[in-house]
């Protein structure tokens, strides 16, 4: 009885023990989706005007010339491309018009706790915990290096947070928060 208590005082002690581990999916740049933040390249065939680059606003749309606005949130890049196409259709633009949308860049993973800066850094494909730690300078001194908080939106863009191992794979808008060693 002795030992599950102090265990169990044990283990709220140390910070982040209580959090889910993130589950870990194999996602794909196809099944990525578009959100606030990213930037994107339109490509429309045939007519320079309407390409161009462009970032998805706070509520999740680009604003193409002479089109107006399309919501992309949520969407991937190829149901993207079908939304402009459909909206090029639908306002006389083309008969038969082809879009291409490519992204960028990618809306940013967040760095906070106990690393040398934190801050911001540019997402990239295959991103990890311990990638994006070591381009806010690395864990500092007092940091815990074997886990971490991630705070990521879920699929109704409710923040949950998890526990993250340094090999985590990491998505764009991700926070991370590197906890402080109690010595």
């Amino acid at each position: 009885m002795t030992l599950g208590v102090s265990l169990l005082v044990a283990a709220c002690a140390t910070p982040g023990a209580g959090l889910p581990p993130i589950p870990q999916t194999a996602e794909s740049s196809t099944t990525y989706k578009l959100g606030s933040g990213d930037q994107v390249r339109v490509t429309v065939f045939n007519d320079p005007r309407l390409t161009g680059e462009f970032r998805v606003s706070d509520s999740g749309v680009i604003a193409l010339p002479l089109v107006g606005a399309i919501p992309v949130s949520g969407r991937t890049t190829a149901e993207a491309e079908r939304a402009i196409e459909r909206a090029l259709r639908s306002r006389n633009l083309f008969n038969d018009p082809s879009a291409a949308v490519e992204i960028i860049e990618y809306r940013p993973v967040f760095v906070l706790g106990m690393v040398e800066r934190g801050g911001q850094t540019p997402y990239q494909p295959g991103m990890t915990v311990l990638s994006a730690v070591a381009t806010m300078g690395g864990f500092n001194y007092r940091a815990i290096t074997d886990y971490v908080s991630i705070t990521r939106l879920d699929e109704n863009g409710v923040p949950q947070e998890y526990r993250g191992e340094r090999d985590s794979l990491l998505r764009p808008g991700d926070v991370i928060t590197v906890f402080e060693r109690r010595f």
